[in-house]
């Protein structure tokens, strides 16, 4: 609970009367202590969010740094100036803003703090600069704080120190979050099902680190606690995140009707609610009494069938510890498992029984997956086409069926189908190729069974949808780094720009999402260039029926930090359609437009001295003040450089 500051400083730490506002020993106690309390407090937060992890801790490290001089403050006799008091006083209020911040990125909501990410960058920013604004104005030679403190907090130059820590964490938030920001573009902008998305999520729940169970629990409460603590309104962001939480508890094998369903209750548990379960008796996953606990090699035990699932997914870590485990040996927990049984024994708790849930298992009316990946290779063709269709649907509906048809060799079976004449075959050959590449290890599989120029083929000759769920596996494969690598050198780039240009709505898009993910590596960033990919970004902007400015400008941003990219672009008809953008374009598409205008003006001064002429100042100016916080800090940035370039011209003319 945050505490009033003492009398004759107001709440923002302003002096109201120069008599009144002389602080007593005891403020100036309180105060200190107050403050190094704040420091404990969040020193004692351990871990944060992935989203905002590197901020957290560059945050408390700062904050730590202020220990000694508090230090040596409290163990002065005399009384300290009033200006080092309204000092500390300021100091409080930051440190207060500081905690409730890192107390979200510690245990708020994960898919929040990602849909939000510019917004809590900013309340970083604003933190650092009350911080700064704090320490600025400190009177140390008064204090007589000894320089041992002042070289060790860096107080010589806390000005240039902290301006170096916002740079970095400004240019931290433009490079490493460019994926994530794609990939929740993509998904909130999608209205239909598609294969692609399945691969999108993957990512995104292993980047957000919602996949397990207990993490899935654990986001269902700080959403609600979100929600509530806004009055329980539901706006487009809240709809947005429960949306998101829903979709990440599919992918999981959670069923839930609006996502933020409480998990049901277990079926041998109706008749007795209010039992009290000891914690150890409870699967780590599934939360679930154990039916057949197993210790796997970090010594945590786990319902067999549950941690089963988890590796067979392809995982190779502890799901509660993290650790990777040494083998992937199961060993059965006798003594537990017989503790268990006594206790459900005694209060009349009724178990399934491990043949029970295997029969269960065999119940989900699946073909045999073996005999469906031999009859890959049958010599007649309608018993291949049903074979390769079926695969298709199984590989789509859960991850276990994909790491089955794997198992059979089921990849390499549907990779030489690839070559058959048949353009229907091959279509569905390469959606089921781009549902099992959700996995990833199945990822490397089809790119070691040199499936990637194959793919490329179909997306260069085959059947609309074939050229769609080409595009799509492509960007599915492209989420490995060598596999970005591999398909630009097998001139995969050309007909992804094709399709950018001349597919369908649904091929466009895939084309794009893909070629973002391949842009990511440099060397694809010429090829690109080279196959000709500006003409149909342009296009992307000029019809706004399409929706895809959006795309357009991610994409264009990563052209324009090379050369080669920002030579391609026609100055002039370019800069005039982002002034239009700035001008009409919806809060996102204002934000790519001046990123990407900052971009280009960072390296080359000729296209701030072009957006001069189109009278683009006053709307920039608008969106440093009413845009997203992303897009105020990058105005922010391009005015600076828009009045440099101004400024010689305005010295040439006051000469002739």
């Amino acid at each position: 609970m945050e505490k009033t500051p003492v009398a004759g400083v107001d709440q923002g730490g302003r002096v109201l009367d120069e008599e009144a506002a002389g602080p007593r020993e005891d403020d100036v106690d309180d105060l200190i202590l107050e403050l190094l309390e704040t420091i404990h407090s969040v020193s004692s937060f351990g871990d944060y969010r992935r989203m905002h992890r590197k901020e957290c801790f560059s945050l408390v490290r700062w904050m730590k740094l202020v220990v000694p001089m508090l230090e040596e403050i409290k163990e002065l006799q005399d009384p300290i100036p009033d200006a080092a008091y309204h000092r500390l006083c300021c100091l409080h209020k930051a440190f207060t803003a500081a905690r409730k911040l890192l107390r979200c990125c510690h245990d708020g909501s994960k898919i929040y703090l990602a849909l939000e990410s510019e917004a809590v960058m900013g309340r970083f920013h604003m933190v650092y600069e009350k911080i700064k604004e704090s320490l600025d104005g400190m009177p140390y030679e008064q204090l007589g704080i000894t320089d041992e403190v002042k070289e060790q907090v860096g107080f010589a130059r806390p000005v240039e120190l902290l301006s170096l820590q916002l740079k970095r964490a400004k240019r931290r938030t433009d490079t490493q979050d460019m994926e994530l920001a794609m990939d929740l573009m993509v998904l909130l902008s999608q209205n239909q099902d598609r294969n692609a998305d399945g691969a999108i999520l993957e990512r995104l729940a292993k980047n957000l680190e919602l996949q397990t169970l207990p993490d899935l629990r654990a986001e269902t409460m700080a959403i609600k606690k979100l929600i509530k603590e806004r009055g329980g309104q539901s706006g487009e962001s809240a709809r947005q995140i429960v949306d998101m939480l829903g979709k990440f508890k599919q992918i999981a094998g959670i069923e839930d009707s609006n996502g933020l369903d409480d998990v049901a209750l277990p079926k041998y548990l109706e008749k007795c609610p209010s039992l009290m379960i000891p914690n150890d008796f409870l699967c780590p996953v599934t939360l679930e009494i154990m039916v057949d606990p197993v210790i796997v090699a970090s010594g945590q035990t786990y319902e067999r069938r549950s941690i089963q699932k988890w590796l067979d997914a392809g995982h190779r870590t502890c799901p509660k510890s993290r650790q990777i485990l040494a083998h992937l040996s199961l060993a059965p927990n006798y003594a537990l498992r017989n503790v268990i049984h006594n206790w459900c024994e005694k209060n009349k708790i009724e178990l399934l029984k491990r043949e029970q849930i295997e029969d269960s298992d065999s119940l989900d009316g699946k073909e045999d997956i073996p005999t469906l990946v031999e009859q890959l290779s049958s010599i007649h063709l309608d018993v291949q086409r049903k074979a390769v269709k079926k695969i298709r649907s199984l590989s789509r509906e859960n991850p276990e069926n994909r790491v089955a048809i794997a198992k059979h060799d089921g990849i390499p079976a549907l990779v030489s189908l690839l070559n058959y004449p048949d353009s229907k075959l091959k279509e569905h050959t390469v959606t089921a190729l781009l549902n099992l590449s959700i996995d990833e290890l199945n990822k490397r599989l089809i790119a070691k069974e040199d499936a990637i120029p194959l793919i490329i083929e179909i997306l260069k000759n085959g059947t609309v949808g074939g050229k769609e769920n080409s595009a799509a596996a492509l960007f599915s494969l492209s989420m490995l780094d060598e596999n970005k690598e591999l398909i630009g050198s097998t001139n995969g780039i050309p007909p992804l720009v094709d399709l950018l240009q001349n597919g369908t709505i649904r091929g466009k898009k895939d084309a794009a999402t893909a070629l973002f993910n391949l842009l990511l590596n440099s060397k694809n960033k010429v090829r690109a260039i080279n196959a000709g990919i500006v003409k149909p970004l342009h296009t992307l902007l000029d019809d706004r029926n399409l929706g895809m400015e959006d795309e357009a400008l991610s994409i264009f941003l990563l052209l324009a930090s090379r050369p080669e990219g920002r030579g391609a672009i026609e100055k002039h008809s370019f800069i005039e359609k982002l002034v239009r953008l700035i001008k009409e374009g919806t809060s996102k598409t204002k934000e790519c437009a001046v990123a990407v205008l900052l971009e280009l003006g960072s390296h080359d001064a000729s296209f701030t001295s072009t957006l001069m002429q189109f009278g683009a100042f006053e709307h920039i100016c608008e969106i440093e003040r009413s845009g997203t916080n992303r897009a105020q800090r990058k105005a922010k940035t391009l005015l600076q450089l828009m009045r440099q370039c101004q400024l010689p011209r305005s010295l040439a003319r006051l000469k002739s």
